[in-house]
C-alpha cells in the first residue's frame, strides 16, 4: 500500500473517532447544563470513560474475530461506526433532561468507539512500516485536534446558532467519513493461509519487553495527572480570567495539538524514541518545577505561569506521539491490536489516578506540596525511563529512525 494511501486512511479513521468522543465529552456537558440538567447528572457522564480504560479487557477478541468474511479490522471499523452514526442519530430523538437515556446511548457510543480505537491501533500498527510510525501518530495526534475542533467547537457553535437537530445532522455527516476510509483498507492475509496464533493478555504479559514497555508506560505520565487537573483550578485561585484560562485550554491546545504532532513526529525520526522521551520527560519536569515555584510565590507573575502551561500542553501532546510510537515497535504482529491497547490504557489509567487524587491532596498539603511532588515524580519518571530503555533487548525501540 502507498505511504500518501496509508496516511489518508489513518486521518479519516482517527478523525472518525474523535468527532463523536468531543461532542460527547465537549459539547455536551454545557448543552445539557443550558437545559438545566443538574450538575450532579452531568457528572455522572464520567463514567462514559469507562470503556476508554477497560476496552483492553475485549482487544483480544478484535484481534482475533473477523466479523465480515473478506475484511477483518475493517470490518469492525464499519460495522462500529455503523452504530455510531445510528447511536447519534438516537441521541436526536430523546428529551436531554431524561438523563438515563442519554446516559444508555452515551455508553454505548462509548464502547463502540473504544471498540472501533482496538481495531484501529491494530490496523495502524500492523500497516505502519517502523520509519513511518512517527508520522502515523503524527497524523494521530493532528486528527484528535480536528476532532476536537469539528465534534466540539463546531458542534457548540452549531447548536448555539441553528438548534440541537442541525447539530444532530451536522456530526451524523462528518462521521460517515470512516465509511470511506473502509473501503480503501488493505491488510494481508496470515502468512500460508493460517489463522493467527490466539490473541490473549497472557500472550501479552509472557513477553519480556513487552512487560518492560508496560512499565514505562505506567510509569512514565504518572505525574501528569497531578498537574493537569489542578491546572485551571490554580489559575482561577490566582485570579486569571476565564477567557484566559479558555485560551489556555482551548485554543493553545488546539494549537499544540498540531504543532505539537508535526514536531515530534520530525524528533522521532532524527532522535529516535528513546531520546525523544527523555528530552520530552526532562522539559517537562522544568515545566513542573516552574508551577511549584510560582505555588510557593518564589517565581511569580503571570508570564512565566502561562509559559509553563502552554509549553506543558505542548509537550504533553508531543508525549502521546512518542509513547504511541514506543508502543507499536513493542506490540507483537500476531495481536497488534491487544498489545497496544494494553499498554495505551496503561498510560491512560495512570494519569486518571494521578487526577483523581489531585483535589483532594490540594486540598490537604496545598497547590506548592502537590506541584513539587509531581515534580519529582516526573524527573524519577525521567531516570527510571532512561534506565530501562537502555537494555541490549530493547535497542530496536530505542533507536528506531526512519
Amino acid at each position: 500500500m502507498g505511504r500518501m494511501r496509508l496516511f489518508v486512511i489513518l486521518a479519516a479513521l482517527y478523525l472518525a473517532q474523535s468527532i463523536p468522543s468531543y461532542l460527547i465529552v465537549s459539547a455536551m456537558p454545557p448543552i445539557l447544563r443550558e437545559q438545566g440538567v443538574s450538575r450532579t447528572a452531568i457528572g455522572f457522564m464520567s463514567l462514559l470513560m469507562l470503556p476508554l480504560v477497560l476496552k483492553f479487557l475485549w482487544a483480544p477478541q478484535v484481534d482475533r474475530l473477523r466479523p465480515l468474511a473478506r475484511a477483518h479490522r475493517a470490518g469492525w471499523v464499519l460495522i462500529t461506526q455503523v452504530g455510531v452514526i445510528a447511536g447519534i442519530v438516537a441521541l436526536g430523538f430523546i428529551d436531554l433532561h431524561n438523563i438515563a437515556a442519554f446516559m444508555t446511548i452515551g455508553m454505548i457510543l462509548s464502547v463502540l468507539i473504544s471498540t472501533q480505537d482496538i481495531a484501529t491501533d491494530g490496523y495502524a500498527t500492523k500497516a505502519l512500516p517502523a520509519r513511518d510510525r512517527p508520522i502515523g501518530n503524527a497524523i494521530q495526534g493532528g486528527s484528535i485536534a480536528f476532532g476536537v475542533l469539528i465534534g466540539g467547537t463546531a458542534s457548540l457553535a452549531i447548536y448555539h446558532y441553528y438548534g440541537w437537530t442541525e447539530m444532530i445532522v451536522w456530526v451524523s455527516v462528518m462521521s460517515l467519513i470512516p465509511l470511506v476510509a473502509t473501503a480503501m483498507m488493505r491488510e494481508q492475509p496470515p502468512p500460508g493461509g493460517l489463522p493467527p496464533p490466539r490473541a490473549s493478555l497472557m500472550a501479552f504479559l509472557r513477553r519480556p519487553e513487552a512487560r518492560r514497555i508496560l512499565y514505562i508506560a505506567l510509569i512514565y505520565r504518572a505525574s501528569e495527572g497531578l498537574i493537569k487537573a489542578m491546572e485551571g483550578a490554580y489559575l482561577v485561585d490566582r485570579h486569571v480570567p476565564l477567557d484566559i484560562i479558555g485560551y489556555l485550554s482551548g485554543g493553545a491546545a488546539l494549537t499544540a495539538g498540531l504543532v505539537g504532532a508535526a514536531l515530534a513526529a520530525y524528533l522521532l525520526m532524527k532522535l529516535g524514541t528513546g531520546k525523544v522521551l527523555i528530552l520530552l520527560g526532562g522539559l517537562r519536569t522544568i515545566c513542573f518545577l516552574l508551577f511549584a515555584l510560582h505555588a510557593f510565590d518564589v517565581v511569580t507573575g503571570y508570564a512565566p505561569l502561562f509559559g509553563a502551561a502552554a509549553f506543558q500542553t505542548l509537550i504533553r501532546y508531543m508525549e502521546v506521539v512518542a509513547l504511541y510510537s514506543l508502543f507499536m515497535a513493542a506490540a507483537s504482529s500476531d495481536q497488534p491490536g491487544t498489545d497496544f491497547t494494553v499498554l495505551a490504557c496503561a498510560q491512560l489509567v495512570i494519569y486518571l489516578i494521578g487526577s483523581g487524587v489531585a483535589g483532594v491532596m490540594a486540598d490537604k498539603l496545598g497547590y506548592g506540596a502537590l506541584f513539587a511532588l509531581a515534580t519529582v515524580l516526573s524527573g524519577v519518571a525521567v531516570v527510571v525511563t532512561f534506565g530501562m530503555l537502555k537494555g541490549d533487548d530493547l535497542a530496536r525501540l530505542n533507536e528506531a529512525k526512519a
